[in-house]
């Protein structure tokens, strides 16, 4: 009979022979396991490792660039440490534009959940506080400067969908270990693999279907995304080609979205502003150039008069619920068509921006916001 037992190796020894293998150059760097990118991540979430360690490692999987594998494991090790919940909703729609915020312009993301909740559609977005490298402006900031609870447990935001079919929920509620992390990744500067794994989590899901809009810029990412939801628990996804990456396309260009239903392969969706009735010479909200400036100038610590382009960012966002037109309106119009269209609520874009202007001339979104 064999008594010997296995001896799992340090979490320090561990992440050791991990970077061993990724972090030695371009040429002879090699790529981890699922089950060791799980591991990996894993000791970075828990505090098992020192932080310098911690960055060597995000640091070198993305100058290498992540494997399929790599990122399976990560979501995986970021899954388990997550606090999830269902809603009393068939269908929910989950809305992650890139956590670090908006710099070129006005953000109408923070108001986006309210409009999809009054056309039949309860939605969420979720995010952080500020995240580098813009460090600009959030959903979470917005709606703290609007008064909001930006706060609530996961329990609690299950209670908002159900009585009001939107909420924002932070990821400080719903995994606290990568919260954690926040610091170290603003230290670290440059983008790693959680900025594109944390827009893939699924805190509340719907009891029949949980759908996920988000955006993207480099044209590898939406098969990446693609696959990252699936694996999430995602049931379909739209992935933008959305302003600042975000999920609402430019409101004078063609755009296009990348999608997939249940088991289909993605498809690609043309999208043009005129089909849904929008004639805007800008991209997207504008800000001015004092604005620009105090957003080029934020940081981890916050930049002088940030407060005043959340205010006007509320006021802007309250005043196109008001059914105000402008680029914020259209922004609405047009991340709700997307949205409600493939989600199956609406026919097509055309009948979903009109279910948008709907909502939003009846005075019923700014209703169910202000709820």
């Amino acid at each position: 009979m064999n008594n010997e037992t296995t001896t799992i190796p340090a979490p320090e020894e561990r992440m050791r022979g991990y970077l061993q293998l990724v972090a030695t150059g371009p040429e002879l760097s090699k790529s981890l396991t699922e089950a060791q990118a799980e591991d990996a991540l894993g000791l970075v979430l828990g505090g098992e490792i020192g932080s310098v360690r911690s960055a060597i490692f995000l640091i070198a999987l993305r100058m290498k660039r992540e494997t399929d594998a790599e990122n399976a494991g990560a979501l995986n090790a970021l899954q388990k440490r997550m606090q999830t919940g269902v809603t009393d909703h068939d269908d929910v729609m989950a809305i992650a534009d890139p956590f670090n915020g908006f710099v070129r312009g006005l953000t109408a993301l923070p108001f986006l959940p309210a409009v999809l909740a009054t056309c039949g559609l309860p939605a969420y977005c979720h995010g952080l506080e500020r995240a580098g490298p813009k460090y600009g402006i959030t959903p979470h900031r917005v709606l703290k400067m609007a008064g909001k609870d930006v706060d609530l447990s996961v329990p609690d935001a299950i209670t908002a969908m159900n009585t009001r079919g939107w909420c924002y929920i932070d990821q400080a509620q719903y995994i606290p270990p990568l919260h954690d992390v926040v610091s170290l990744r603003d230290q670290m500067v440059k983008r790693t693999c959680l900025s594109t794994l944390e827009v893939v989590l699924k805190p509340l899901s719907g009891r029949r279907r949980t759908h996920l809009l988000t955006g993207f810029v480099h044209k590898a990412y939406p098969p990446v995304y693609a696959a990252l939801a699936r694996q999430a628990g995602f049931d379909t996804a739209a992935v933008v080609r959305g302003v600042e990456g975000g999920c609402i396309p430019s409101l004078s260009q063609l755009s296009r979205y990348f999608g997939f239903v249940g088991s289909e392969d993605m498809q690609l969706h043309k999208l043009t502003p005129s089909e849904v009735g929008i004639e805007q010479t800008q991209r997207m909200i504008p800000i001015s150039d004092e604005e620009e400036q105090i957003l080029s100038n934020s940081n981890y610590q916050d930049a002088d008069g940030m407060d005043e382009v959340l205010s006007r960012n509320v006021a802007e966002g309250v005043a196109a619920l008001s059914n105000k037109e402008g680029p914020m309106r259209d922004s609405l119009v047009y991340g709700t068509a997307i949205a409600l269209a493939h989600a199956g609520v609406a026919d097509d874009l055309a009948s979903g921006a009109e279910k948008a202007r709907k909502a939003l001339s009846s005075g019923e979104a700014l209703e169910r916001f202000n709820s």
